[in-house]
Formats: structure tokens, C-alpha cells, sequence
């Protein structure tokens, strides 16, 4: 059976490039950068954090002259949801994010010390 996704994806206010600590979870009180963010699933890929282990089977690369299997363990990074996740600020602390318009522009702003992040 199929996951259910939400309806309507809200808009994130995290953005692939921000760095973030993990505040629930196997990987809670690490950092890491955003790598991907999946709005429709509500969803984030953190540097190094939920690495999951992928098994693959060996398959010709096209392209090679010699015939090089690429497979077996893959480990890489498993998603993490938008909520157990905070982004940090410019001196390394964990933050809500609120939004200022100016002239037009929205800006991501820091709720505890009211600094940009764009």
C-alpha cells in the first residue's frame, strides 16, 4: 500500500544549503547541511545523518570498455521529516524562522536574534 501524501504542500522554510540540528530521532544533537528537500512529502536529506543502507545488485556501467560492476552496500543519506529538524543561525544556534517582506521580497529572518539567512 501505496504512502499517503498531504494534499496541499505547504511551503518549507528550511531550504537545501541551510544547516540544521536534528532535535528528535536516532540522530538527535547533530548538524549537518541540507542536501534535498522534498516539499510534497514533507521531507529533508541531512548531510551525513539517517544513513541508510541500500543493497544493490552489480550492473554493466555503459559506457566502460571493460565490463566494471558497480553494486553490493550503498549507504547514503534517508530522509528526515521537516519537523524534527531546526534550523540554525549564524552563531550556531537552533531557531524558528519567521518572514519580513520588503519591497516587495520575502526574507527568512532569525525568531531569536532577528538576523537574515538570505
Amino acid at each position: 500500500m501505496a504512502a499517503k501524501t498531504p494534499v496541499r504542500a505547504r511551503p518549507m522554510k528550511v531550504r537545501s544549503g541551510d544547516h540544521v540540528e536534528v532535535i528528535s530521532g536516532k540522530d538527535r544533537g547533530k548538524t549537518g547541511r541540507v542536501l534535498r528537500v522534498e516539499p510534497k512529502r514533507e521531507r529533508v536529506f541531512v548531510e551525513g545523518l539517517n544513513m541508510v543502507k541500500r543493497h544493490t545488485r552489480p550492473q554493466a556501467v555503459s559506457g566502460a570498455q571493460s565490463e566494471q560492476a558497480l553494486g553490493g552496500v550503498i549507504e547514503r543519506e534517508g530522509p528526515i521529516h521537516v519537523s524534527n529538524v531546526m534550523v540554525l543561525d549564524g552563531k550556531g544556534k537552533r531557531t524558528r524562522i519567521g518572514i519580513e517582506r520588503e519591497n516587495g521580497k520575502r526574507f527568512r529572518v532569525a525568531r531569536n536574534s532577528g538576523t537574515r539567512l538570505d
